[in-house]
């Protein structure tokens, strides 16, 4: 893969949503709505069906964007999500939380549709672009994840596997820079955070082995796992981001993620901006999706 056109691609999505557009939250929903513009043509410019989902959240209108990679006319062996949220808090540019992710998505989508993955390993994948996980909808039934499991469950969707991408940009690479949660600061992960996490509850625990032994095989991208009890509630922190709608509603699915304000000093500020992003971490991890998306059916088992 071409880790400079990656690059380059990213940084593009990245000026777009943080320079060009900027502050994405509900606060701004002409802003919310540009960037579900942008979204929504990427994936036409490259040639794979986009539609809306969308929904009231008080008097606006809002919606998850969905595309899809299909494996043609043959049945699927498996069906992935690949999920991002794309607003941010009000007041900050959200370049790592969550801009990072969205590119990350759009990015493996698009060397995906180039080697026409989907096809050649038999698998169904579904890249979800999810509003509002921020503040003030987060933790409501108006959040995007949330309005998409649950309809997923009442509508018995198969979700083999649901991938949360959740600030995916930014490293740190000096010795105690990198924090945890207690109790996990005792329990041996690396004390510099140069490093991609997957997260996943009990239920979840084959699907985060498996997509971690294939991102092993990328060597430029260092991987640690964590698998939670009980959804996540004894570890509060894990519970942040979109994967927990799907875990809630009985669905397997893993956070990947740069730990977010455990590493990240300018997590929801207004200097979260693409200067402080590692790019080639980004590539990498792009790099890693793509292995797991392509590695063939024996791995989706």
């Amino acid at each position: 893969m071409n880790d400079v056109e990656t690059m380059k691609g990213l940084k593009i999505h990245l000026k777009e949503l943080t320079v060009n557009i900027g502050n994405r939250s509900i606060r701004f929903p002409e802003n919310i709505e540009k960037i579900a513009e942008y979204i929504e043509a990427f994936y036409k410019d490259i040639g794979i069906p986009v539609h809306r989902e969308p929904y009231k959240y008080r008097n606006i209108d809002v919606a998850n964007i969905v595309a899809e990679l299909s494996p043609g006319e043959k049945p699927a062996v498996k069906h992935y999500l690949l999920g991002a949220h794309y607003d941010t808090v009000s007041g900050t540019p959200g370049a790592d939380d969550n801009a990072s992710a969205i590119a990350v998505q759009l990015e493996t989508a698009r060397q995906l549709r180039k080697i026409n993955a989907a096809n050649r390993s038999g698998i169904n994948i579904k890249f979800v672009s999810f509003v509002l996980e921020e503040p003030p909808a987060f933790g409501t039934r108006f959040m995007g994840s949330r309005v998409y499991a649950k309809k997923a469950r009442k509508e018995k969707e198969q979700i083999d596997g649901m991938i949360c991408l959740e600030m995916v940009g930014y490293t740190c690479h000096k010795p105690g820079c990198q924090d945890y949660p207690f109790p996990l600061m005792f329990m041996g992960y690396p004390e510099q955070g140069d490093f991609i996490g997957i997260v996943g509850d009990y239920k979840s625990r084959k699907f985060t082995r498996t997509l971690y032994s294939s991102f092993q095989d990328n060597p430029g991208l260092p991987v640690v796992k964590l698998t939670v009890p009980s959804k996540g509630w004894l570890l509060p922190p894990v519970r942040l981001s979109d994967h927990a709608s799907f875990w809630d509603n009985g669905f397997k699915a893993v956070m990947i993620t740069d730990t977010a304000f455990f590493r990240n000093p300018h997590y929801h500020r207004a200097s979260d901006t693409m200067n402080t992003l590692d790019f080639r971490f980004m590539a990498e991890l792009v790099n890693s999706l793509v292995l797991f998306f392509n590695s063939g059916n024996d791995l989706h088992k």
